[in-house]
């Protein structure tokens, strides 16, 4: 019997090329709640529909940046959309309640079916294109599963039956995000194995899995592999901050460790090459204003400061709500991982992390 390849992968970016129309990451539309569920006892996915109904093009693991007045004041976050694009009529975002977090509670306690909520456009870099290696290792941890989530049911809606070993860390068994359909899809999919290691028991006594954190010994012992996949990996700053060091004491290829983070620091010594008294001219080509600046702000600063709207976010170079085509002069931009290489090439910055060489136009 001779068994027919299929035609897609989620590493071909072409995969998704047709599903849905594009939405460009600094275009903000308004989205309808159509569901809320609870995954665990501070966990929630909230399902969304856009307002004219027709479907979204993204790839696995991207993120929106949502916007809303929480509590009487404006505020935006970035959250990954954990719904897969093979399902693009419904974008999920599932949120971890936080204590003392604007959005995640205004979220948690405001957000119903039929509530509406602005978003910028899909974006992100932490996604399985960057790859076509036959076998995956998926490490998160707490609500740092969304974008593995998000592949992950991609690559079974796609019948692709990719080798994937997923292991997911939680505090305790009740703080398990997607376990009983993680486990659904194991058994749909043989080479998709799932793991969950958790610090401890809670109130659940009778949990078999391992205890405690993940470790080298417990890594190999569950896959024997691992330094042979292309991994990818999720979670807190400390938890991603452990990973890497232990896959790096594992042998591991740096060159095939991809992570997502939003809370990154500024690069070090991104201050100390800049002339801070140097000044150039900023012209806008659509609006036909200008305004000067000195080389040691970010063009996004610049333009907030003398009264220019221009859509943003992370304001770290993560999120790409800021990308902006630059149509003339050259900008030093150091991001991270919020534009493509692509997009670079047809010119397109982001201005919360690009600083001026030379005067400037842009295309606003």
């Amino acid at each position: 019997m001779n068994l027919i390849e299929p035609a897609f992968d989620l590493a071909d970016p072409r995969t998704w090329d047709n599903v849905g129309k594009p939405w460009p990451s600094n275009e903000q539309r308004m989205l309808t709640c159509c569901r809320v569920i609870d995954e665990t006892h501070d966990v929630r996915t909230f399902q969304f529909r856009t307002d004219d109904g027709l479907p979204v093009r993204f790839e696995p693991g991207q993120f929106m940046t949502v916007s809303a007045s929480a509590r009487g004041r404006p505020v935006e976050r970035c959250y990954t959309i954990s719904s897969p694009p093979t399902r693009p009529y419904l974008l999920s975002i599932t949120v971890k309640r936080v204590a003392g977090g604007v959005m995640s509670n205004w979220l948690h306690e405001d957000m119903r079916p039929g509530c509406r909520l602005q978003a910028y456009g899909p974006s992100g870099t932490f996604t399985p294109t960057v790859s076509s290696a036959p076998k995956l290792l998926y490490l998160s941890a707490g609500s740092g599963v969304t974008p593995l989530m998000s592949m992950t049911r991609a690559s079974i809606d796609l019948g692709l039956d990719r080798d994937i070993a997923f292991v997911h860390s939680a505090r305790t068994p009740a703080d398990i995000v997607f376990q009983k359909e993680l486990h659904r899809l194991a058994a749909l999919s043989p080479r998709l194995r799932v793991f969950f290691v958790c610090e401890g028991t809670g109130d659940e006594p009778d949990w078999t899995g391992p205890t405690g954190r993940l470790n080298l010994r417990l890594l190999a012992e569950r896959i024997p592999d691992y330094a042979e996949r292309e991994t990818f990996t999720c979670g807190p700053a400390g938890y991603m901050s452990a990973v890497k060091k232990l896959l790096d004491e594992g042998g591991c290829d740096p060159e095939r460790y991809h992570q997502e983070r939003f809370d990154i620091a500024p690069p070090a010594g991104f201050e100390d090459d800049i002339v801070a008294q140097t000044t150039f001219t900023v012209r806008l080509a659509r609006s036909a204003r200008s305004f000067t600046m000195n080389a040691s702000e970010t063009v996004l600063a610049a333009a907030k400061r003398n009264g220019v709207a221009i859509a943003s976010s992370c304001s770290q170079g993560v999120c790409g709500t800021c990308k902006t085509k630059l149509i003339e002069g050259d900008v030093d931009m150091r991001h991270n991982g919020g534009i493509r290489d692509r997009e670079v090439q047809k010119g397109f910055r982001l201005l919360c992390c690009s600083r001026p060489s030379s005067d400037l136009l842009l295309d606003l």
